[in-house]
């Protein structure tokens, strides 16, 4: 006689057993500890070499892109990205998912001492370590511009990440934070000409004075816009670099020249400071 003949016979202790166990899976799943964000080792790697007063590009040189083409030769690698600030170089060597953890670092390891004595005799030594998951971004993007005719340039696709993409991520419930790695920052360089400034009588102090003012922000208290009560500020910027190239400079004598008239107004990119590289090349990146 088998189980379902008898059950069918006597249901009473067959529909017992099945309330029995359906209550001790609801009280156990009860019991079960549930994280948002759940501590999991990825088989993910970091190296970090750091160099005191070394600029991006002479690590990008000396000293990352040799780490990186000893670690792609490794066996399970399925990504590699890296970070170069000022003096200090981050590779991040993720391998696919069934690379034990340990193998992964000793592996990354030997991969480094290899090419330890191409690099830099006055570097620290590069530190090889497991990859943290908690308080990291949960995703990382990159992106890069097309070649050919009406390609973005680095300025317009940092600034699309920084404005489009970001903007669009930040309004997804849940988000916390979007930031960009890589890529280039805005800049108005003002480039003062001594010769002008000394037969005009004008002083770095009064151009420095004068553009600090029209950058200016102050509160404006508060007003009722459509029925709400929100904060006023008041602006005292200007919107392009031709407007600050035509404003004038007061002079203690009572006179005034424009700013075009004692130096360059250029509107260019301030001088990276972070480089972002995936598989060997140049990107911009977002987590």
């Amino acid at each position: 006689m088998n189980f379902s003949a008898l059950s069918i016979r006597n249901p009473i202790p067959a529909i017992l057993l099945f309330a029995l166990l359906t209550l001790a899976g609801l009280l156990a799943f009860k019991a079960n500890k549930i994280q948002f964000f759940p501590d999991i080792e990825l088989p993910i790697v970091t190296v970090t070499a750091t160099l005191d007063g070394a600029a991006p590009a002479q690590l990008e040189t000396e000293v990352a892109r040799k780490i990186e083409d000893s670690v792609a030769t490794l066996q399970g690698v399925k990504n590699i990205y890296t970070r170069v600030l000022d003096g200090v170089a981050t590779v991040t060597v993720e391998f696919i998912l069934d690379k034990n953890l340990s193998d992964a670092v000793n592996d990354v390891r030997d991969a480094v001492s290899q090419v330890r004595a191409d690099m830099p005799a006055e570097m620290r030594e590069p530190s090889v370590t497991k990859t943290a998951t908690a308080g990291r971004a949960i995703l990382t993007f990159t992106a890069t511009a097309k070649a050919g005719a009406g390609a973005l340039d680095d300025q317009e696709l940092s600034w699309f990440v920084d404005n489009a993409v970001s903007k669009r991520l930040l309004g997804v419930p849940g988000m916390g934070a979007v930031k960009r790695i890589g890529g280039v920052d805005r800049e108005i360089r003002v480039e003062l000409d001594d010769a002008r400034m000394a037969a005009l009588r004008v002083s770095a102090l009064d151009i420095s004075r004068q553009l600090r003012n029209v950058q200016r922000e102050a509160p404006g208290g508060r007003g009722d816009v459509s029925g709400a009560e929100q904060s006023v500020r008041t602006l005292a910027t200007v919107a392009s670099a031709q407007e600050l190239a035509r404003m004038d400079i007061p002079l203690p004598d009572g006179r005034r020249v424009r700013l075009d008239e004692v130096a360059k107004v250029i509107d260019t990119v301030s001088e990276p400071r972070a480089l972002a590289e995936q598989d060997g090349r140049r990107v911009i990146g977002f987590e």
